[in-house]
């Protein structure tokens, strides 16, 4: 496994595990359960999660996943805008503690921007690292302009990640978020890296694919991470799935690949609002 530094100076998994829509399905539960613990056989010990998916259930999921494995594991929850009062911030990670069956989180994310000040957030985030029951925290879906107010804020810069919608279909970061964010030596943690989905079955992507004799899966993951500074944190709810993303870590694609990939998906020609699904 290849890592990120935090400005902690730990150590940020450069793949990990997402759980969003875990938890909704209790038909799937063990599945989902069965996966999380394959990927931490794996060695794919970052779990991303947050409080919003399912309403609490995943967390629980993973709770049950990262059971007598705790010290396996680099653990990420959010908290919502609409939690992110100091008091709110302080008991939504105490209810998310509890559903993890955890005293600890590694890195707490504010999920986006609501309409409570920043100063007031970070209070809270600051309190809640210095009391030891999160290790990091950062935020989610933060644009430039949000990290350049973040930044002006005290204690702000102790930001130790942005967790964005970025893969190939949605490069819009790469045009002044990515530069600002290795400038300051803040990782970038991509959800949705596959896109849900949507990319598999492009053209482009699987001739990339079938080049190595390995899955459009795959090679979306493999173009994140090749991009410097990046993580990627696919949902996999199966076994097989698990297996697929963690193999990615060994892809190693040609110049000719990105070129291709370049042509097929083209970088932003400037500025653009943020994405978010």
């Amino acid at each position: 496994m290849r890592h990120l530094l935090l400005p902690s100076r730990e150590e940020l998994p450069v793949l990990g595990q997402g759980t969003w829509g875990m938890g909704e399905d209790p038909d799937a539960h063990q599945a989902e359960v069965r996966a999380l613990r394959h990927g931490l056989d794996l060695g794919l010990g970052l779990i991303d999660t947050a409080e919003m998916y399912g309403s609490g259930e995943a967390e629980k999921v993973v709770g049950e996943a990262i059971h007598g494995r705790r010290d396996e594991v680099f653990l990420v929850s959010k908290v919502l805008p609409s939690h992110s009062d100091r008091r709110g911030v302080i008991e939504a990670c105490e209810r998310s503690l509890r559903r993890l069956g955890t005293d600890r989180i590694d890195l707490y994310l504010l999920h986006w921007r609501g309409g409570v000040p920043l100063a007031e957030t970070l209070e809270a985030l600051i309190e809640l690292r210095d009391s030891g029951r999160i290790g990091n925290f950062g935020v989610s879906n933060f644009d430039t302009d949000d990290m350049r107010e973040l930044w002006g804020e005290a204690g702000g810069d102790d930001c130790a990640a942005n967790q964005v919608l970025y893969n190939l279909s949605r490069r819009g970061p790469e045009h002044d978020l990515l530069p600002w964010c290795r400038d300051h030596e803040v990782p970038v943690m991509a959800y949705s890296p596959i896109e849900q989905g949507r990319l598999l079955g492009d053209p482009v992507l699987e001739r990339v694919a079938q080049g190595h004799g390995v899955s459009a899966a795959q090679v979306a993951i493999a173009w994140v991470l090749a991009g410097g500074g990046l993580c990627a944190i696919p949902k996999a709810g199966t076994v097989g799935h698990v297996e697929e993303n963690h193999a990615a870590l060994d892809l190693r694609l040609t110049e000719e690949d990105l070129g291709a990939l370049d042509e097929r998906f083209p970088g932003p020609g400037g500025p653009s609002p943020l994405d978010v699904l």
